[in-house]
C-alpha cells in the first residue's frame, strides 16, 4: 500500500452502464459513477476496503493527523479502510492493538486493530468502546459514520445532526488533552450549537474537503484539534 493520494494517471477508457429492466435509472448512474472512479480502482489495486481510504490519507498529508504511538478510536469502520490507513501509521500492531473501531455490520479483521460489531447508537456503545482501548484516554476520534437516508430531508438532517452530535460528545469524554476530532458531516448539516461547542472545547476547528471525496457529493469533514479538557 502507497500513501499518494493521486489517482492514477493512466488514463481509463470511460465505461458505459446500461440500464437493465430491473435497475433504477439512479443504480446505474451510481454503478457507472463506481467503474469510473479512478479511487475505486486505485482502492482495489492496492488493498484497501474502499476508496474512502484516500480520503483518510488526504487529510493526513494536509492536517497531520496520525502519528506513532497514538490511540485511536474508529466510529463507523466498516468496511475497514479507515483502519488500514491508521494502523500502520500509528504502529498499531496485533500484539499490542492501539486502535479500535466499531461499526454494526460485520467486516473481515483489519490486523492491529480491535473491531467491535455493535451499533455506536447503542446506550453501553461508549463504555464499550472504552474497556476496548483498556480504559485510557486517546489521541483521536474519527468518525466516517453516515445515517441512513429516508429521502426525506428535515427527518435526514435531524439524523445526520444526532449522530455528529453523539460522536462528539464522546470524543469530549475519551480524549486526552491536546487530542483531535474528525467527523463527516454534510454541507447545511453542522449545527452552530455544535460548533459553538466545539470551539469552546477545542484550540482550532475547521471544515476539509479532501480530493478523494466526490466534487457533488454534499460530504466535508469537521476537524477539531488541541482538545482543551
Amino acid at each position: 500500500m502507497t500513501n499518494s493520494s493521486k489517482p492514477s494517471a493512466s488514463r481509463q477508457l470511460k465505461v458505459k452502464v446500461k440500464t437493465a429492466k430491473r435497475r433504477s435509472n439512479s443504480s446505474t448512474r451510481w454503478l457507472q459513477r463506481q467503474l469510473n472512479d479512478p479511487y475505486v480502482a486505485r482502492a482495489r489495486e492496492e488493498g484497501y476496503q474502499s476508496r474512502a481510504a484516500f480520503k483518510l490519507i488526504e487529510l493526513n498529508e494536509k492536517h497531520k493527523l496520525l502519528r506513532p504511538g497514538m490511540r485511536v478510536v474508529d466510529l463507523g469502520c466498516a468496511p475497514g479502510g479507515w483502519l488500514q490507513v491508521a494502523v500502520p501509521l500509528i504502529r498499531s500492531t496485533p500484539d499490542n492493538p492501539t486502535i479500535v473501531g466499531i461499526d454494526y455490520l460485520e467486516m473481515s479483521p483489519i490486523p492491529g486493530s480491535i473491531i467491535l460489531q455493535k451499533d455506536f447508537n447503542d446506550e453501553d456503545a461508549p463504555q464499550v468502546l472504552i474497556d476496548a482501548i483498556g480504559g485510557k484516554k486517546v489521541d483521536l476520534v474519527m468518525s466516517d459514520m453516515a445515517a441512513p437516508t429516508t429521502g426525506h430531508k428535515p427527518t435526514d438532517h435531524i439524523r445526520i445532526i444526532a449522530l455528529v452530535e453523539l460522536a462528539a460528545d464522546f470524543a469530549m469524554d475519551i480524549l486526552t488533552p491536546g487530542g483531535t476530532f474528525i467527523a463527516k458531516v454534510f454541507q447545511g448539516g453542522t449545527e452552530h450549537t455544535l460548533l459553538t461547542a466545539l470551539k469552546k472545547r477545542f484550540a482550532t476547528t475547521f471544515h476539509a474537503k479532501p480530493p478523494a471525496s466526490r466534487k457533488d457529493s454534499a460530504e466535508t469533514y469537521l476537524v477539531a484539534k488541541g482538545f482543551k479538557g
